[in-house]
């Protein structure tokens, strides 16, 4: 029996809320620190990799063209900011604040991490307007969740899109 992507990545999101809520790390870090410091731990530079659609459409763009840079504090919250060419080649960007939640340090040098952002989506524009939920004036309301690792100053993350698709990312922090 073969299962669709779309399938296969609700799958992955029920599984991948479950790792975290049973995860000792993100069960430590419960209690943040709020306010968030305003102290700069690191940046991180990143760009898409690769892209896939779960029902693709000929008009579907997979190359996404994505810059995108983060600033991240000693507290794990970050914000930052992307621009890339969306599903229909319509230059858009996405502003954000987020968390980023370790779960797993197998050998010191590895982090598995989930991450969490929320933020502005614009750029669906025009015909394509109505393909994402709550567009209003080419801008809606989105929220990525990704799994992610860091190694080091290189890290990768698999972002998954709402229903549409999910992306994979690559960076350097600095």
């Amino acid at each position: 029996m073969r299962v669709s992507w779309k399938v296969a990545m609700r799958r992955s999101i029920i599984a991948l809320a479950a790792f975290m809520l049973a995860s000792p790390a993100l069960r430590a870090q419960q209690n943040p620190i709020w306010p968030p410091l305003l102290e700069l731990d690191h940046a991180l530079l990143q760009t898409s990799l690769y892209t896939r659609h779960f029902d693709p459409e000929p008009d579907h763009n997979n190359r996404q063209e994505l810059i995108g840079l983060e600033l991240h504090n000693p507290q794990h919250w970050l914000m930052g900011g992307a621009r890339f060419l969306n599903s229909f080649h319509q230059e858009a960007i996405y502003l954000y604040a987020g968390r980023e939640f370790p779960l797993w340090e197998p050998h010191g040098h590895v982090t598995v991490r989930a991450k969490l952002t929320a933020g502005l989506l614009h750029g669906y524009r025009g015909e394509y307007q109505d393909n994402i939920p709550f567009n209003r004036h080419g801008t809606a309301p989105a929220a990525l969740p990704s799994l992610g690792l860091q190694w080091g100053r290189f890290e990768t993350d698999l972002i998954v899109f709402g229903t549409a698709g999910a992306m994979v990312m690559g960076g350097i922090r600095f």
